[in-house]
């Protein structure tokens, strides 16, 4: 690959949900104005330009999971000779469980600049709109598709603290949501959101266990995101005296000074500093 022509870059669209009004003004200028629009699905982003009323005067490219791993290098060519490319998806962000990581990576690594005209994300509105809490959450994608997958991720993830985001495909719903009850308890509370932004768009917030049944009596259609609530806090019991200069002399022994392995204990406990301290110097 060549050296960067000025002007050459990567503009990764935001494009809406499923309402089109949702659309910004910077995406609809990018969509008319790029020289090249890689689209997930060439026919949807027909339809949303004719929805904007935008015409789109540059090559349009399909750029899928299938063929994105190909379609990348011929995209970082164009955009090193001077080409503006716009990468949009079906909804939401580009690269957010969708195509678009390996072209963000493949522009970067040539030097080529790499902006956005930000637009909707399934994952915010619906952490948003489900009522649990959002000041920390993470986000993991979609599950593995395999049962025994499925539960050895959610076993993994049983104790997470933060809000969990997930996304599901609608035939496997019922599925991941009786093996979240399981493993998370059917207690934990849970929104699921679905057709978010369009005509019948749902946001049902219900525990697990509940949300679990509902799905099973109801298989729901459209796009799913999944909102589960983090676990409550462990509770750190106090270990006593003996171990407490035990694991001080540990952390001592492996370099750390004494300030520092004090400090260290009492944080993993939760206990004020000076009553480790003075737990250390009791003989």
């Amino acid at each position: 690959m060549g050296e960067m022509s000025d002007g050459g870059r990567l503009i990764l669209l935001g494009a809406p949900l499923g309402n089109p009004a949702d659309a910004s003004d910077r995406l609809r200028d990018t969509l008319a104005s790029a020289d090249i629009v890689a689209a997930e699905d060439t026919r949807r982003l027909a339809r949303l330009a004719r929805d904007l009323g935008v015409t789109v005067t540059g090559r349009v490219v399909s750029y899928f999971e299938g063929n994105e791993e190909r379609r990348t290098p011929e995209l970082v060519d164009a955009i090193t000779g001077g080409a503006v490319v716009a990468l949009v998806t079906d909804g939401g962000m580009p690269s957010v469980s969708d195509p678009g990581y390996r072209l963000v990576r493949g522009a970067l690594d040539v030097g080529a600049p790499v902006t956005a005209a930000p637009g909707p994300s399934a994952v915010t509105t619906a952490l948003a709109l489900s009522g649990l809490a959002c000041d920390r959450f993470c986000f993991e994608g979609f599950l593995p598709r395999t049962p025994a997958g499925r539960r050895s991720r959610l076993r993994a993830l049983a104790a997470e603290e933060r809000t969990l985001v997930f996304f599901e495909a609608p035939h496997r719903i019922a599925g991941a949501l009786a093996d979240l009850a399981a493993v998370f308890g059917a207690d934990r509370p849970a929104a699921l959101a679905r057709e978010l932004t369009k005509t019948y768009e749902e946001v049902l917030r219900r525990p697990l266990g509940e949300l679990a049944e509902w799905a099973a009596a109801n298989p729901p259609r459209g796009e799913i995101t999944l909102v589960v609530a983090g676990a409550p806090p462990a509770e750190v019991t106090r270990p006593d005296d003996a171990t407490l200069r035990a694991e001080v002399a540990e952390r001592e022994a492996a370099g750390a000074t004494r300030r520092d392995a004090i400090t260290a204990v009492a944080d993993r406990y939760g206990l004020r500093r000076r009553e480790v301290y003075a737990v250390v110097h009791t003989v």
